[in-house]
């Protein structure tokens, strides 16, 4: 372990890696990137040449015959000025997926071994050039489905998370600090607990807990998204509701009564916000055996989902059997309102307690439909500076706070400083997981394995 930054380091690394760092397929420019000791050595029997650090050098690339395998650009990264800290080797040829594989080949039987997935953001970790949750933002930068999302996971790159983590944690072991002087001299006549200075600090404390977590949620929610399932009656629109939500004809819309018999996905990004809408089965009762399987398929993907929307039918608004606990998941929508007057749209309303109505055909309501959805994803327009962060992340901020508040109360009610003092130390550790000073190597390996390959 790192003494001084209370990160787990593994053992010494070795060996070099290489990899394709650019996607599969076709493409002007692909990318093979080589990591390690043996990085320089390779560059030489490669190009022949004596390459000068961090300088583009155009040449021809060799083959174990001195053979041209391609024609490009070698740059070499010398130790630690690299990704990784490690002597690096970039050999950008043309983007074909034979040609690269071939020039793989070369670099692996040069001494290089494969890389496994995220294995050079994990030695960028190990090496400390930047910390977990910075190397967790590079495959959520990578994996952005909006513009917002793609944002957020830059100011996490950049720092600015694990900076606030910093300073929170900062504040933390000032109060430990404290604590420790107000057990120390509890014999004095010295009351450390009633100094107006405590009370400044936790509420600064607080505040910047509750800064911290709304920014995560909103990146979290970002980069996850929300989880939609559209369930209801037989022909009450559902299809043509997906239809009109994704812009495209994802779903078969016909007359017939249980035309959709399976789930259908579609990915709608409303606002930044990603959405994944599932259309389903309609629930009714029926002998046939393949729509039962359907429905039953609708009723477990309801069950699972972040938010259910049933839809009625205005024409003949039957409400669907789905046993679920629904709760606040469930947000029902009356469809197919451009078949009805004003009149009796209103009476359907209070009696089936609608909270959209809409019209899939025409398109009325869909943006307060939207606004609905981005509600209950719980976006806040006026959170700014907001963090690209996962679940676990979220998970270590409000155990964080949870022990931080507990703190906060027996401070304020002068009750047990040690006790208090534990909890900070607690809420410490949670935060530092975030940015892996204290984190075990098999979840460190969880995280880094869900990389591609190349990164």
């Amino acid at each position: 372990m790192d003494v001084e930054s209370g990160r787990q380091v593994s053992a010494v690394v070795c060996d070099t890696i290489a990899a394709v760092a650019t996607s599969t397929g076709k493409g002007g420019i692909g990318v093979i990137r080589v990591s390690g000791p043996e990085a320089q050595n390779i560059a030489v029997q490669i190009t022949a040449t004596k390459l000068v650090p961090r300088y583009a050098h155009y040449l021809t690339f060799l083959g174990n015959d001195s053979q041209p395998l391609d024609q490009g650009v070698a740059i070499l990264f010398s130790a630690p000025a690299s990704f990784t800290g490690e002597d690096v080797l970039e050999l950008q040829a043309h983007g074909g997926p034979i040609v690269l594989d071939l020039l793989l080949q070369r670099v692996l039987s040069l001494g290089a071994r494969q890389a496994r997935a995220g294995e050079f953001s994990e030695r960028a970790f190990h090496n400390d050039k930047l910390d977990l949750a910075q190397a967790e933002a590079i495959s959520d930068l990578i994996e952005s489905t909006s513009e917002a999302a793609a944002r957020a996971a830059m100011r996490t790159l950049s720092g600015e998370f694990s900076e606030h983590i910093g300073r929170i944690n900062d504040e933390l072991v000032a109060l430990r600090v404290w604590l420790e002087a107000a057990m120390d001299f509890s014999e004095e006549d010295i009351d450390f607990l009633a100094e107006p200075q405590l009370r400044h600090r936790t509420k600064t404390l607080t505040e910047q807990f509750e800064l911290l977590l709304s920014r995560a949620e909103q990146g979290q929610r970002l980069r996850d998204g929300l989880s939609v399932v559209i369930a209801g009656a037989t022909n009450a629109g559902k299809s043509s509701l997906l239809n009109r939500l994704s812009g495209e004809d994802t779903a078969i819309v016909t007359d017939i009564a249980g035309t959709t018999r399976d789930v259908i996905r579609a990915d709608i990004n409303v606002n930044g916000i990603p959405l994944h809408i599932i259309d389903t089965a309609g629930v009714r009762a029926t002998n046939d055996p393949v729509e039962q399987i359907g429905i039953e398929r609708a009723r477990n993907a309801a069950q699972e989902s972040d938010h259910v929307l049933v839809i009625l039918d205005a024409t003949n608004p039957e409400v669907p059997t789905l046993p679920i606990e629904c709760g606040n998941k469930q947000t029902i929508i009356l469809n197919k309102i451009d078949l009805i007057d004003s009149a009796l749209r209103a009476s359907i309303q209070q009696t089936y307690q609608a909270d959209v109505s809409v019209s899939a055909k025409s398109g009325e309501g869909l943006d307060a439909l939207r606004d609905r959805l981005l509600s209950v994803a719980g976006v806040n327009t006026q959170v700014e500076g907001v963090y690209s962060a996962k679940r676990r992340h979220i998970a270590s901020i409000q155990a964080a706070q949870l022990a931080c508040k507990e703190a906060v109360t027996r401070l304020e009610c002068n009750n047990m400083p040690e006790l208090a003092a534990e909890e900070l130390r607690i809420a410490h550790t949670a935060l530092s997981s975030i940015t892996g000073q204290f984190d075990s190597e098999d979840l460190l390996g969880e995280i880094f394995s869900s990389f591609c390959v190349g990164k």
